[in-house]
């Protein structure tokens, strides 16, 4: 088969599937739409392998598809851009979408909007692949829009519970914003190159690296404005602080959209497009300090509210937050290699996660409070081994998948030299700690120690410091995933029952994707940051020479987990581990009295610093105080009041009086006639 037609194949399959299932799933049934929609991403994945082999030997493609729109002297066409860069996103986004999808016949089983489901997450992913195939930013947007589309109807897919509505409406705002900044970048790339060509704008970067703003009174360089402008859409696509606030609430969710939005697909789309615009970042000093601080931000203060969160999918999700500030950093410190490199290990390690938490909900008869579980390692062996995997690659163990990208994240943010380097530094190796914490903590409390589950729900499910939002996820967890179960309407194991290891649909995905959470940094490590794997696709200038420092400090992936056994950051996830363990299994009474004692902080992180409560009575309450007064003043009084109805009783008072001048009476006709000449002469006059 000829290679274009694989490029082809790539995106529309997943289309094709989506169509299928959402246009005649009602005629198809379930086992036909899932068969379909699997079967048409696992045709997305096999072309994108064959993409990758042919990239491999030195072939590249760019160029249009067809012309979609011609508008004066620009034309705006639908084309794609194939190098290593995209080719390694084609390839995790199919990889774990086709994970997902084999998992969703487990837990979506008997949920009445199965073929729904089956279709929107085919076209999630046919959205994605259409962003970062995309050789310019016309249909960078277009796949920019529709994954944030397709995540609202993913988010609010339980339509009739309240906090989903909210929670998709939530996310669709936030993303709104980051958007608005993200369109204005790209009006302001039209401006400056005049062309939306990836390879036309990145040829002229240079040419305008020192062009002003034409502002009155300031000095902005253009670029660095096109810059930020487009990360601004980075943070609310990526939830990057304060953009963050969308994402722990779209847990609201069914777990398989939580692996496939939060691992490898939509929240990956900011990372992706800084590192395939490092032609124009790499020009501005400025704008990868700002990019950097906002990653730091993120990785270590979302860190923190992972340490209390007591639902299973939201501490995974606070742990994405973090991760994805790693990323962010690298990008910020221009080692977007280790960025995108950490984005692949971390697509596996925290898929498998999620569908590890998804598994123990099954089992959990829907309970996601973690306070209710314990000692499930003997219950569920796989979902247990596999979670293990999972929670030590994602705290950077040596030789595991996550160590490699994120300890070089770290090396790479010690070498910088940027403004706010000293700060992301600091920031990258205290969330070492914290992230081994809660993700052990999690882990123990989960798989280890006493049986807490099936006492009448323990009586602090629903307790004095249960979060709002805890609260609502568990009040409505994925009983809709497993629909079949005789307590549909009943969350939690009754006294006397067990948990129990999910169907091989549920957990043959985790044990596919816990293979490359384990060894897939090992393999990649060397080609991917070392070999020049991404030399014709990121561009990382010479007075940035991060990269270059990492490249002398490497002498094998061997080599650099033993080296790791006596630097800091493997003492402190070694601590955090310890930690937890201590504080979780041998004596709890311990965390309890911490949060007596420092209450205030307590309060601070459970409120998640206050920010959903400030957008709720800035934006949401300041928006809906404008609206009042101008209903009020503006549309009653003004428009209504004077306006419209104003002027109906002027022309009513005016001509209640001209109509007593028409009598009938020649007379007075004559006496109107006579004064009406009278004024029109003495008009004349006047301006004569």
């Amino acid at each position: 088969m000829d290679i274009q037609t694989y490029y082809l194949l790539v995106p529309l399959a997943p289309l094709c599937g989506a169509i299928a299932a959402g246009l005649f799933g009602k005629w198809l049934g379930r086992k036909m739409s899932h068969r379909i929609t699997i079967a048409m991403v696992g045709v997305a994945f096999y072309s994108a392998v064959q993409i990758f082999l042919d990239v491999m030997n030195g072939h590249q493609f760019t160029g249009p598809v067809y012309t979609w729109l011609v508008s004066g002297d620009t034309s705006f066409h639908v084309g794609f851009l194939i190098d290593r860069l995209t080719v390694t996103m084609m390839l995790v986004v199919t990889s774990v979408s086709l994970m997902v999808h084999i998992y969703t016949i487990g837990y979506m089983s008997e949920d009445p909007g199965y073929q729904r489901f089956f279709s929107y997450i085919s076209l999630f992913t046919f959205s994605m692949l259409m962003l970062v195939m995309s050789d310019n930013f016309m249909q960078l947007f277009f796949g920019w829009e529709a994954v944030g589309l397709v995540s609202y109807l993913l988010i609010g897919f339980w339509y009739d519970r309240p906090t989903a509505i909210y929670a998709n409406l939530k996310a669709f705002l936030v993303n709104r914003v980051g958007d608005f900044g993200f369109i204005l970048g790209i009006a302001l790339v039209l401006m400056v190159f005049g062309t939306l060509d990836y390879a036309a704008v990145f040829a002229k970067a240079a040419a305008h690296a020192s062009d002003a703003a034409p502002i009155a009174g300031m000095s902005v360089n253009l670029l660095t404005a096109i810059c930020i402008l487009l990360f601004v859409g980075a943070m609310g696509k990526s939830a990057q602080f304060p953009l963050h606030v969308w994402l722990p609430d779209s847990m609201e969710g069914p777990t398989p959209i939580s692996a496939l939005i939060h691992a490898a697909t939509m929240v990956t789309a900011g990372i992706f497009m800084v590192a395939r615009m490092s032609p124009m970042f790499e020009l501005s000093d400025t704008a990868l300090s700002f990019v950097m601080v906002i990653g730091a931000i993120t990785a270590l203060f979302m860190g923190f509210l992972g340490i209390i969160q007591n639902d299973i999918k939201r501490v995974i999700a606070y742990s994405t937050l973090s991760q994805l500030g790693y990323m962010t950093v690298a990008l910020g410190v221009s080692a977007y290699p280790v960025a995108i490199f950490h984005l692949m290990t971390h697509a596996f390690f925290k898929a498998l996660l999620f569908l590890g938490a998804g598994s123990v909900i099954i089992g959990m008869h829907h309970d996601q409070d973690i306070r209710n579980m314990g000692g499930l390692r003997k219950y569920m062996p796989i979902t247990w081994i596999t979670s293990l995997i999972g929670s030590l690659a994602l705290i950077g163990t040596p030789f595991f998948a996550g160590f490699y990208s994120k300890d070089s994240i770290i090396e790479a943010v010690g070498m910088s030299h940027l403004a706010g380097s000293s700060f992301a530094y600091f920031s990258v190796v205290a969330g070492v700690f914290v992230t081994a914490f809660y993700s052990f903590r999690m882990y123990f409390l989960v798989f280890h120690g006493e049986e807490r589950f099936g006492k009448a729900h323990a009586a602090d499910h629903h307790d004095d410091h249960a979060h709002a939002d805890d609260h609502h996820a568990d009040a409505h967890d994925d009983h809709h995933g497993d629909a079949h179960d005789d307590h549909a309407h009943h969350h939690g194991l009754a006294p006397g029952q067990k948990p129990h290891e999910t169907p091989w649909v549920v957990w043959l995905p985790l044990v596919l994707l816990a293979i490359p959470s384990a060894i897939v940094g090992y393999i990649a490590i060397e080609p991917m940051l070392f070999g020049g794997y991404f030399k014709d696709a990121i561009y990382i200038s010479e007075h940035h020479e991060v990269m270059a420092e990492l490249h002398e400090e490497f002498h094998g992936a061997f080599a650099m987990a033993m080296h790791s056994f006596t630097s800091l950051p493997f003492w402190l996830a070694l601590a955090g581990v310890a930690s937890s363990a201590f504080f979780y299994l041998k004596r709890p009474d311990i965390p309890a009295a911490i949060q007596k004692r420092f209450q205030w902080i307590y309060t601070v992180l459970e409120n998640k610093y206050y920010f959903d409560r400030f957008n709720d009575w800035f934006y949401a309450g300041g928006a809906r105080g404008a609206s009042t007064f101008l209903s009020k003043y503006a549309d009653r009084f003004l428009i209504d009041g004077m306006i419209v109805n104003g002027s109906a009783n002027m022309v009513g008072k005016i001509s209640g009086v001209v109509r007593k001048v028409q009598s009938g009476y020649i007379y007075h006709y004559a006496f109107t006639m006579i004064v009406g000449v009278f004024i029109l002469l003495t008009i004349r006059n006047w301006f004569a």
